[in-house]
């Protein structure tokens, strides 16, 4: 079954549960050609209902559900979870992020599903992971960071821990679910068996945690918030200009701290307390307010460009209003404009990241609730036309 284009067009993908996640898994995967099929409440996503809209559809379900077919089936019904095993032998992976035990309460466990397809790939997306003292805990993407560490250094250091503005570790988990997916259907390739992908959104933040685990291990050292700086590299920090703006300056590598200096007309490396990397970070503090000094002096525009013509990775902090202006951006065709009947021409994000010969392609926005519950019920799980209307008249698919 193919009704996409693309590097995977030969690989189908069952959606199972809401909101970014595991929605964001699949449409990774939609991006680059993946049938994917959305199964859906009855009363929708809850993605419907977030951010903001025009013409009364949400904007962020356009571009989260994009690229995909989309069926409204009651998975609380028996005849609900029917249709799911009925599409479950033309499927190569399904996605979900119910709470852990879910989809065994309903009789699709794993167990199940791979009775009637051996080969099928589960990625399984959740708070905690399917297993351990957690795993029944209910968690959102920020209250996993909260639980991961991730939170903990994020901030500046005299206020409490920040977050994101943007769900970053529910892209993240989906990101993995999908790097997960594409690793078990290589190995499938060979084996010809199917595998479970355990995705947890915890352990996902936690992975960012990285350079801090053997530092904790081995010498006690509990990692803080630093603010915009990053810890023991220095130069790395964001500087004052003299308009109001602010500007980041990356420089900490010798090489680059040695065009810095050139820079700045100021031989800072010959003082012993900038002389190496080691150094520099730990004397960042007095260095940063030489280079703060200095910034502050200048216009945004044009030191930005002085220490970009210099080597100096170095700039200001956009909006989303810069970027939609940018000349980078738009040469890179990282605005991609999508028509829709209810939303004229709408901008979305690219796919990333671009490949040569089979890039990624955005076919059509999110889908309205249902849009392709009859064509998938027929073509997928094999109903007939009275059999559908039957389940249409029942209340079991919208």
């Amino acid at each position: 079954m193919s009704f996409a284009i693309g590097a995977l067009s030969n690989v189908t993908v069952l959606e199972l549960g809401s909101t970014i996640a595991g929605p964001f898994c699949a449409r990774l995967l939609a991006d680059f050609g993946a049938n994917v099929i959305k199964i859906e409440d009855l009363s929708g996503d809850i993605i419907r209902s977030m951010g903001e809209r025009y013409n009364g559809k949400s904007l962020y379900a356009a571009s989260l559900l994009r690229n995909k077919k989309n069926v409204a089936v009651d998975l609380r019904s028996e005849k609900g979870r029917e249709i799911v095993r009925r599409m479950i032998p033309h499927c190569d992976v399904v996605v979900e992020n119910f709470r852990p035990g879910t989809l065994e309460k309903w009789g699709l466990g794993y167990d199940k599903l791979s009775e009637i397809n051996p080969g099928l790939i589960l990625a399984r997306i959740s708070g905690f992971g399917q297993t351990g003292p957690y795993s029944g805990w209910p968690g959102y993407g920020v209250i996993s960071e909260a639980a991961s560490g991730l939170r903990y250094i994020t901030g500046d250091p005299d206020r409490p821990p920040a977050r994101m503005a943007t769900p970053l570790t529910d892209y993240l988990t989906g990101l993995y679910a999908a790097f997960g997916s594409m690793i078990a259907l290589w190995e499938r390739a060979s084996s010809g068996k199917g595998q479970v992908i355990d995705a947890a959104l915890t352990e996902s933040a936690f992975s960012l945690m990285e350079p801090f685990v053997p530092s904790f291990a081995k010498l006690g050292v509990v990692a803080e918030r630093a603010g915009s700086k990053l810890p023991g590299a220095a130069p790395n920090n964001l500087y004052p200009t003299r308009d109001g703006q602010h500007i980041h300056i990356a420089a900490w590598h010798d090489t680059l701290f040695k065009r810095l200096c050139s820079i700045l007309q100021q031989d800072l490396y010959a003082d012993e307390r900038f002389n190496s990397v080691r150094a520099r970070g730990q004397n960042s503090e007095e260095l940063d307010s030489i280079i703060a000094e200095w910034t502050d002096g200048q216009a945004l525009d044009a030191l930005e460009k002085k220490l970009q013509d210099g080597g100096i990775p170095a700039t200001r902090i956009y909006s989303i209003a810069d970027i939609f202006k940018d000349p980078h951006y738009k040469a890179r065709h990282a605005l991609v404009e999508v028509e829709d009947e209810d939303l004229g021409g709408v901008t979305l994000a690219a796919p990333v990241p671009k490949l040569s010969r089979t890039p990624g392609a955005i076919h059509h926005v999110g889908l309205d609730l249902g849009d392709s519950s009859s064509e998938i019920l027929a073509k997928v799980a094999g109903y007939t036309e009275s059999e559908i209307n039957d389940l249409l008249a029942d209340g079991i698919v919208v």
